[in-house]
């Protein structure tokens, strides 16, 4: 999203959002960021004492002799099996069952047919004994698988071994009778038979070997053992506290910007002078500033305006403040000049409708400042009415005899349906929209920064230029 700037605040559009932007978010709602960063550490510490797995630590065991992949797979899931765990909740003494354990150890194949079983709990000594617990059950549970298997078939293992060897006696008698019949014979289509027949007799022997091996091999596999204790763990598993506390403040300072940002590029109120006067389908009069000081004339009470106002949020963070209001008598010319505009309109002395929201306080003072200087005016300037209206849903009084309604209201704070509402509701009671008046919240009437006032032949003071600057 783009971001266009003016002097009275900041539109955004679709491209890009620019660093002032997330500048100004920062410096103006740095307190509502605050709370709610200070509401996700609380949120973060508080879904560490769900998700925190507290202390780690491993024990390994060895598994020796020739392992397949799959085998090692095979054993690192026996080691996490219910078996296994109601084993070592039943030797821990803990009060839990080994279901309960399931969550807390996990097994995996380390290179070198080692088996790396982790464990985690609330403490360093539980983590501890947990791991070394575990190995152990493990450990003696697939002894224990491999020792049954063993002696279930000991008796077929040893008659397959006689098997094997007799096998391997008889190959070797038949290899020597053909050598010797081979040699006796020469070469012939016999001998050549026989040479061929000795080659597969080889191959049969050494496949008899192989089985012979591979048989003793698996009367090996039970041997595994531990590789030393675990070791105590010295501080939490990542995340801890600190740092769920850390993320979830620094999550919700973002979700805060970015909450700003989505919301202002969703907020269809006008602040430019011209959008305003195209909703309207009239001129504007003039624009005026109001200085901080007169913006809340009377502050709301109750909890939640004490809250907006401790957070700042009763102002709007992207209209931009002006540095100064003019001097009493810059302020007094502007208004004047809005009633001279009036004056030179259709109706010439016939009253005129103000028209204001009723929760526009920076425009009903506006407002109010421009009847007084009206009234004090004499019969030089035009009759005014100032009367409220609903934004939402306006309704302006009948009239006759008036030359029309201006519609006084702050930059920024309404939409250009509520604008074009207004004005049909005063269509409605028979008054034509004259044109607007905008109203800017300024800061405080700054003195020192206008230049030497010289008195008209009216009147009325003079200033120089720079107490002029933004009057039409």
């Amino acid at each position: 999203m783009l971001v266009k700037a003016d002097p009275r605040g900041l539109t955004l559009s679709d491209d890009l959002v620019r660093l002032p932007v997330i500048g100004r978010v920062v410096r103006r709602r740095w307190r509502v960021l605050a709370v709610l960063a200070v509401v996700g550490g609380l949120l973060g510490a508080g879904a560490s004492l769900l998700f925190s797995p507290g202390y780690e630590t491993s024990s390994s065991v060895l598994l020796q002799g020739p392992r397949e992949e799959d085998e090692l797979l095979t054993e690192a899931q026996i080691a996490t099996s219910s078996v296994v765990l109601d084993r070592t909740a039943e030797a821990l003494g803990w009060g839990v069952a080994g279901r309960d354990l399931k969550d807390s150890v996990e097994a995996g194949v380390l290179n070198g047919n080692v088996i790396d079983i982790r464990s985690t709990a609330e403490s360093p000594e539980r983590a501890q004994e947990l791991a070394d617990r575990t190995a152990e059950e493990y450990v003696r549970f697939s002894t224990q698988l491999v020792t049954d298997t063993g002696e279930a078939s000991a008796q077929m293992l040893q008659e397959q071994r006689d098997v094997l060897r007799q096998r391997v006696t008889e190959t070797n008698e038949r290899i020597t009778e053909l050598h010797s019949a081979a040699a006796g014979e020469g070469v012939t289509v016999e001998s050549v038979q026989a040479r061929t027949e000795l080659e597969a007799l080889r191959s049969a022997l050494e496949g008899a070997m192989k089985t012979l091996t591979e048989a003793e091999a698996a009367a090996g596999l039970a041997n595994m053992v531990v590789m030393g204790p675990a070791a105590a763990p010295t501080e939490p598993a990542p995340p801890t506290m600190t740092q769920l506390a850390a993320g979830g403040a620094a999550l919700f300072a973002l979700l805060g910007v970015l909450g700003h940002l989505v919301a202002a590029r969703a907020d269809r109120r006008l602040r430019k002078e011209a959008d305003i006067a195209a909703a309207l389908g009239s001129p504007v009069l003039g624009s005026v500033d109001v200085p901080v000081e007169d913006r809340l004339p009377t502050r709301p009470t109750g909890l939640r305006a004490r809250a907006r106002r401790l957070l700042r949020t009763d102002e709007p963070w992207n209209i931009a403040e002006l540095p100064g209001c003019a001097d009493e008598a810059g302020l007094e010319v502007r208004y004047r000049r809005i009633l001279g505009r009036l004056r030179d309109g259709p109706g010439q002395r016939r009253p005129v409708l103000v028209v204001v929201p009723g929760d526009d306080i920076a425009a009903h003072r506006a407002a109010e400042r421009l009847a007084r200087t009206s009234s004090d005016d004499g019969t030089a300037s035009t009759p005014l009415r100032v009367v409220d209206v609903a934004a939402h849903r306006p309704t302006v009084p009948d009239g006759a005899g008036t030359s029309g309604a201006v519609l006084v209201v702050t930059a920024g704070t309404r939409t250009a349906w509520e604008l074009v509402g207004i004005t049909e509701a005063c269509a409605e009671a028979g008054h034509a929209v004259l044109g607007a008046v905008v109203s800017h919240p300024g800061g405080p009437v700054d003195d020192r920064k206008d230049g030497p006032r010289r008195e008209s032949p009216s009147g009325v003071s003079q200033v120089d230029g720079n107490a002029m600057v933004g009057a039409p």
